[in-house]
């Protein structure tokens, strides 16, 4: 199955609230982001264990891990979790750049150093969220 069904799947198997506001989100990534690659992880390790939550991935960057190895991956994700929706911003080398950087003015969100999570997307300034995001895009291009 290719990653744009599996991540109409995705969306659909969420609750009613959950899934209108990824599939939102998802519609915003695509303008945001024209032609980028997109990913889709079920969240299973290869012994098919269940190790996070699905994700939807858009971009490619690559990665480089403190061993020097390198891996593509994606730079923005995007999951629903028990709570409410994350997006992840992943790459930047300064862990704390999206936090002091854009946790006062999103709203009511839980900033850390890769991810912006929330409940609803009543509660983001959503300009805000677009900027954080076009920011970690833009750092972690290759």
């Amino acid at each position: 199955m290719n990653s744009e069904k599996q991540i109409e799947e995705y969306i659909a198997s969420q609750p009613e609230a959950k899934s209108s506001e990824l599939k939102w989100l998802h519609e915003r990534m695509l303008q945001l982001m024209t032609g980028c690659k997109m990913w889709f992880l079920d969240g299973k390790n290869e012994a098919g264990k269940v190790v996070s939550n699905p994700n939807i991935g858009y971009g490619m960057q690559t990665m480089t891990y403190a061993d020097g190895k390198t891996r593509e991956f994606y730079q923005i994700g995007l999951s629903a979790n028990t709570t409410g929706i994350s997006v992840y911003i992943l790459g930047m080398d300064d862990k704390t750049y999206l936090s002091t950087t854009y946790k006062d003015k999103l709203g009511k969100a839980t900033v850390t150093g890769y991810c912006i999570k929330f409940k609803a997307l009543k509660d983001l300034n959503l300009e805000v969220l677009e900027e954080a995001i076009r920011d970690g895009v833009k750092q972690t291009s290759n």
